[in-house]
């Protein structure tokens, strides 16, 4: 239960972390709009097409992992590139401690991790 909480809040702070790279990246107005609004807006589309639990379009485990790399490696990626690099290695390191824990769980018979 603690692992899907900690799964629920690092989407929610990768989520952050794009709309705040999106504001902060470009020369104009129209185009920190664009990618302050879009590209959350499109990791959320993606998250819930193919990733999300009660998703429609949930692909095999490979497909879930390779839109969970995107949408929350990108959060991490994000950080990094509104120059916090340290904060970008620590979310990247929880990410990939939570998605193995979730994956070792669901094996396991445990709780469906998102």
């Amino acid at each position: 239960m603690a692992n899907e909480l900690l799964a629920f809040l690092i989407e929610l702070a990768a989520l952050g972390a794009l709309c705040w790279w999106g504001f902060a990246t470009g020369d104009h107005l129209a185009v920190r709009l664009l990618l302050g609004l879009g590209t959350p807006a499109l990791a959320v589309l993606l998250w819930s097409q193919f990733a999300a639990p009660r998703a429609k379009r949930r692909p095999g485990l490979a497909g879930v992992l390779l839109v969970k790399a995107l949408v929350l490696g990108g959060g991490a990626a994000a950080l990094y590139g509104v120059g916090h690099p340290v904060a970008a290695v620590v979310a990247a390191v929880v990410v990939v401690g939570n998605t193995a824990v979730a994956e070792v769980s669901r094996r396991s018979g445990g709780a469906h991790a998102s």
